[in-house]
């Protein structure tokens, strides 16, 4: 509005720097990570965290191999939401800290999240302007990111090896019941949600091992349950379990259909169809299967977002007309150029630095086609290779501290608001966070493939 009010740019201006297809992109896949959230695709992946867990190394490197794959599917912002409180529960029944679980979930879905460019915001910008087919943009970073998951599990390790140490039985703490719940979060606002009055066989499951307890919380459907007979609670649990079973067939037919859908746009975009119209066409023959209103589901889009990445999308207009950024590029381009290693090595400290004042996403918009230009004129097949890296050092960046990527905020936010939350300080996360952001970037440079 400001850019309109001080003509700096026009109205037809100011709508035509509104880059359509990444908003369509992003709608997409936010709407199929919706889908595979109530599909139930999340909790199986909280299930295989715990899956015979060998103590807190090994559940380390769980969480730090797991979020980096779901991250580069689903968006880093996605898997930090419904993840944290579940690594958070299962941190406190082992009695371990938090600290390194959580730093391990951050972390990682950020380096995943750089192999594809439906894993981040800035990988959709980077993706559909340098025109990278989706195949070509997987197989040209995931060597980075393979190694870069590695690397960042023997930093953790490194960092947290003795808290991580098996601990006597004789000094664990109990798990309070509260432990126990599961809360989702609305993608779009993150706040916590009851528990459904439905229950799953998780909770009967977790009433018959006696580790759930109710609270307040619980709800029976039928309020003239058969307590009154002398029933107990895991009865009319197990009562209402059977009386839902004729959905339960439903139920698994319906996951499957969101399984194969998200599989279609999966090959589809490794088969170079248009990405904006491949996640919009998911998201649309989802709607149009599951026979409900999709009012819930569409209510887990961010639109304020939507509405950031339209403002955003102004402003860089906006600014790059006033020339600062084509002046600091000519200050800049002499010594970081793509086709030295020193250039290479001052390129990087500058997407750095950008990323953790800027962030990441205006770093590309103001960035990204001058360095793809500035690459382009030095060799045409260097041009590639420069998105890339972008995509690469603006993502990884995000780890060197706290406030350097959306899903470290959202991890932070929501260990903080959990029951028996964390707070994950910005001293505590930096003292991690830089060494680690500069070992991984430097590596994952070495390892990219065009």
């Amino acid at each position: 509005m400001l850019m309109v009010f001080f003509q700096v740019l026009t109205p037809e201006e100011a709508f035509a720097a509104i880059d359509l297809p990444i908003l369509g992109l992003l709608f997409g896949t936010m709407v199929v990570s919706a889908f595979l959230e109530r599909a139930g695709v999340f909790k199986y992946l909280g299930k295989l965290l715990s899956w015979k867990s060998k103590g807190g190394k090994d559940l380390l490197c769980r969480i730090c191999v797991v979020s980096a794959a779901a991250s580069a599917l689903f968006t880093n912002d996605t898997c930090c939401v419904v993840l944290t409180e579940f690594i958070l529960k299962v941190a406190r029944q082992n009695n371990l800290p938090p600290q390194p679980f959580l730093l391990a979930l951050a972390s990682s879905a950020n380096i995943g999240s750089a192999t594809t460019p439906i894993g981040n915001p800035q990988n959709l910008v980077i993706a559909l302007q340098s025109r990278i087919p989706f195949k070509a943009f997987l197989f040209g970073l995931l060597p980075a990111m393979a190694v870069g998951v590695c690397v960042n599990i023997a930093i953790l390790l490194f960092y947290f090896s003795k808290s991580l140490s098996p601990v006597n039985h004789q000094e664990e703490i109990p798990s309070p019941a509260g432990d126990v719940i599961f809360h989702r979060f609305s993608q779009a606002n993150m706040s916590n949600h009851h528990l459904s009055s439905r229950y799953s066989n998780d909770t009967v499951d977790a009433v018959l091992q006696g580790s759930f307890f109710p609270t307040e919380e619980v709800h029976l459907e039928n309020p003239r349950s058969n307590i009154a007979h002398g029933a107990t609670l895991t009865d009319c649990l197990i009562s209402q379990e059977k009386d839902g079973s004729v959905e339960g067939g439903n139920t698994l037919l319906w996951n499957t259909c969101v399984y194969f859908v998200t599989i279609g746009m999966l090959v589809s975009l490794l088969m170079g169809v248009n990405m904006s119209w491949s996640a919009i066409s998911a998201a649309l023959i989802l709607i149009v299967l599951d026979f409900k209103d999709a009012q819930p589901c569409l209510d887990k889009v961010s639109y304020s977002l939507l509405v950031f990445f339209c403002g955003m999308f102004i402003t860089v207009d906006g600014f790059n007309k006033t020339g600062f950024p084509s002046l600091f590029w000519e200050l800049m381009e002499p010594y970081a150029r793509i086709d030295t290693i020193s250039g290479v090595v001052v390129l990087s400290l500058v997407i750095l630095l950008l990323s953790n004042i800027a962030s990441n996403v205006p770093t590309v918009l103001l960035l990204g086609a001058r360095v793809a230009a500035s690459a382009a004129a030095a060799s045409p097949s260097e041009e590639k290779r420069a998105w890339l890296v972008l995509a690469w050092v603006s993502t990884v960046a995000g780890n060197l501290s706290l406030v350097g990527s959306a899903a470290n905020l959202i991890v932070c936010e929501q260990a903080r608001r959990a029951q028996f939350g964390y707070n994950l300080s910005f001293l505590g996360h930096l003292r991690f966070g830089l060494p680690s952001t500069l070992v991984i970037t430097a590596i994952g440079l070495l390892l990219i493939r065009v």
